[in-house]
């Protein structure tokens, strides 16, 4: 049994610190100013024998107009409406404010098993707080540090007591969690049904990438505004597409790096930086009036040399003049500035009329398909023949480039190894017309590709051919 489990409480008590601690990693930024979560956050994570489905949200705040922190205090209501039992963490330290105490009243309105988890507990300084929390109403506080793991058991026991029926799985019986690192999930095989597809969303900042992932799901899952910057975590929401399970990362925006100065928006790249390095396909959303700028197209080399699968989406098409020629212009401007993903989808829509929402997914299956390719070595040296036979390797030092046979190694993205002699004077213009005729004799567009050359080594010769 896995247990719905909200993480809540007003800001900066600790609420990401105590996700990361029950999740087994870095699943969500933490940092010293208040206000760093805003959206929901899910990950599965593990509490001695019990498996909990964790949500991490943003602090409370006592509001109800149209501002951010309206929708962030909606986010974290819809949270505890969804949860079979409440975290609610208070800061031991600081002691009991009047925005716990409102947000209690809240809790109990709620009707849902609370435990009250007073962190930062270590030492004396917490000890005054850990008795004021009794003040609030909801029990016996439990005494805790997220950052250092202590009273892992006392709220371990709470939950159980909570929530009863659970607990007493032996380890080695309990479900796979994604407690796992991120390096574990990348050495799994590809997707089966079994694992979600993991698609991840990235752009520029205010380019409407949340916006689209709402679009996807059919509610608002994400905040979304006229706000740039909203999303700072990266934000993994599972979904079924045509019976596919789907894992949709939205992920902060993007600026160029000279204008990220600040530390929250550093943690807030990296973290995107490694959502593109974990995802098999990564959508780049961009603003269909200022679409292919320098940074988006700073944004696609890297994830062309992280190997991943692309499909480049337009979005707010629907405040687009001319949209025909529009599009047009943007398509030679892809092939032209991006030839490494020559190909690639590029779909126009607008989330806010539907328009073009039901392309992206049939193009991020085709291209993942692509991106998991394999080609028979026969036929790869069936094509290599003809194609030496109407481009021959160039001659260097007066002496010709002999290429011997091409084979492919791997998938994801597709990989191969030609080899020749003198690998090491191969001009890079030939590897790159190489790499071409096989996207375009084995329509592989739209997927980064690897050739590796090599030389063999003849025990026998006394020199190079």
């Amino acid at each position: 049994m896995t247990i719905r489990t909200a993480i809540v409480g007003r800001p900066n008590v600790g609420k990401s610190t105590l996700f990361n601690r029950l999740a087994g990693r870095r699943a969500a930024i933490v940092d010293d100013t208040p206000g760093v979560t805003r959206d929901r956050q899910e990950i599965l994570g593990r509490l001695g024998d019990m498996d909990l489905a964790l949500v991490d949200t943003a602090g409370f705040e006592d509001v109800r107009d149209e501002s951010l922190e309206a929708r962030m205090r909606a986010q974290t209501e819809m949270a505890i409406a969804d949860a079979e039992v409440v975290l609610f963490v208070v800061d031991a330290r600081a002691g009991i404010t009047p925005l716990d105490e409102l947000f209690a009243d809240l809790l109990r309105r709620a009707d849902k098993p609370v435990i009250v988890v007073a962190n930062k507990a270590e030492g004396r300084a917490g000890k005054d707080g850990v008795l004021e929390a009794f003040a609030l109403g909801l029990g016996e506080p439990v005494a805790v540090s997220a950052e250092h793991g202590e009273g892992m058991s006392d709220l371990y026991a709470a939950i159980q007591g909570a929530v009863p029926d659970v607990g007493g799985m032996p380890d080695d019986a309990a479900p796979r969690s994604e407690a796992l690192t991120q390096q574990d999930e990348a050495l799994e095989p590809p997707h089966d049904g079994a694992r979600p597809l993991q698609l991840a969303i990235v752009g520029r900042p205010n380019a409407g990438k949340s916006t689209l992932i709402n679009s996807l799901l059919g509610e608002e899952r994400l905040l979304t505004g006229p706000e740039a910057g909203i999303t700072r975590d990266s934000i993994g929401v599972n979904w079924n597409w045509a019976d596919t399970p789907v894992r949709l990362i939205d992920t902060a925006g993007m600026r160029r790096k000279s204008k990220v100065v600040e530390k929250l928006e550093k943690l807030s790249v990296s973290d995107t930086i490694s959502a593109i390095r974990f995802a098999e396909v990564v959508a780049l959303v961009m603003d269909a009036r200022e679409a292919f700028e320098k940074q988006d197209l700073q944004i696609a080399d890297l994830v062309a040399r992280e190997g991943r699968a692309i499909v480049y989406v337009l979005a707010k098409w629907d405040l687009v003049d001319n949209p025909q020629a529009r599009f047009a212009a943007l398509r030679e401007t892809a092939d032209r500035l991006l030839p490494q993903t020559r190909g690639a989808p590029l779909i126009a829509l607008s989330a806010h009329t539907g328009l073009g929402l039901n392309r992206v997914m049939p193009a991020v299956m085709q291209v993942y398909q692509d991106w998991n390719a394999r080609v028979k070595t026969g036929d790869l040296n069936r094509w290599l023949h003809e194609a030496m036979t109407r481009n021959p390797p160039p001659v260097v030092d007066g002496r010709r480039i002999k290429p011997r046979y091409i084979t492919q190694i791997k998938a994801r993205p597709p990989t191969f190894v030609l080899m020749c002699s003198r690998a090491d004077d191969l001009p890079d213009t030939y590897r790159r017309f190489l790499l071409n005729g096989i996207r375009k004799a084995f329509a592989l567009p739209a997927v980064p590709m690897r050739l590796f050359v090599r030389q063999s080594r003849n025990p026998y010769a006394t020199g190079e051919d």
